[in-house]
Formats: C-alpha cells, structure tokens, sequence
C-alpha cells in the first residue's frame, strides 16, 4: 500500500444544484474520508466544507479535480507536513 498523507479538502458550493454531483464523488472516496463538515453561509449564498481526508497523494489530487471540474464548486487541498 501507498503512503499516506493527511489533508483537509475546502470546497465552496456556490450552486446548490450540483451537491447531488458532489456527494456522489466523495461517496466514492469515502474510505479515505476522515471526517467532514459543511456550514452554510446564508448571507452569501454559498455553503463551505472541509474535509479530511488520508489517503496516497495522487488519490487526494484526483478527487480534488474531480470535485473542481464540477461547476459551481471550488477545491482546494492543503496537505499536512508529516
């Protein structure tokens, strides 16, 4: 098995319809998935998650891309140090 790294994922759901869609990816990352947490951010219309993820590093950079080729949402990872 890969090495693993431990991430946070931030997503910015700016379109509430394409959530279906992105449920669906991390559904299917989600044994790499150590937790997750969305607040929606009423004044702004947008709803922001973060997600902590374990995982080999190119699985990480794809779901990333998978979530950023989804419109209305922007990814971003920030990787630990260890």
């Amino acid at each position: 098995m890969s090495e693993t790294r431990l991430a946070v994922i931030s997503i910015i759901v700016r379109d509430n319809d394409c959530t279906e869609k992105m449920n669906a990816v991390l559904h299917d990352y989600g044994e790499y998935i150590v937790g997750r947490m969305g607040i929606p951010y009423r004044q702004k219309n947008v709803c922001v998650l973060s997600v902590v993820i374990d995982a080999p590093q190119e699985k990480i950079n794809a779901l990333t891309g998978k979530l950023g080729m989804i419109g209305g949402i922007t990814a971003k990872t920030l990787f630990s140090s260890f």
